[in-house]
């Protein structure tokens, strides 16, 4: 049985969540990453298509890639500009994406098949003929991620 308890302090500057556990398993994992997600603040980015700029939901975003020092987000038929790094980007996302190469980052909600190889692994989408590399570095992870959506 898993219980919940709020405690007030007044004392606190900042909010502080702490999980007690017997085991640390799956769904204490999972809750942790949620809680973690829950706390980030959605980020209000800008998209741009030549003078036009976009308001997109980040969740519409299957990755985002470099070409030419240029950062491009992929829709499922469209691809946009957006003015920030890849590192940038890694903090201003939300959990459901994550860093799969120097050059990309992938938003794993989408991800229809992963096709492993001994170089790298090709990352196919739902709804889209898009696909992405991920790197040997980041495949393990990537697996991870994606067991644990099960």
């Amino acid at each position: 049985m898993t219980r919940v308890r709020i405690e007030i302090d007044d004392r606190l500057t900042d909010k502080e969540i702490v999980i007690r556990t017997p085991v640390y398993d799956a769904d204490v994992k999972r809750l942790s990453q949620q809680l973690q997600a829950a706390d980030k603040v959605q980020p209000q980015l800008r998209f741009f298509k030549g003078d036009t700029e976009y308001y997109l939901d980040v969740h519409d975003i299957l990755f985002f890639e470099t070409e030419d020092r240029q950062i491009n987000a992929h829709t499922v038929d469209d691809i946009f500009e957006i003015h920030y790094r890849l590192y940038e980007l890694e903090d201003l996302l939300p959990a459901t994406f994550m860093r799969i190469s120097k050059s990309a980052i992938l938003n794993t909600t989408k991800i229809f098949a992963l096709t492993h190889s001994i170089s790298n692994s090709l990352v196919e989408f739902q709804h889209s003929q898009k696909q992405v590399y991920v790197s040997r570095k980041y495949y393990k992870p990537l697996k991870a991620r994606l067991e644990e959506r099960r």
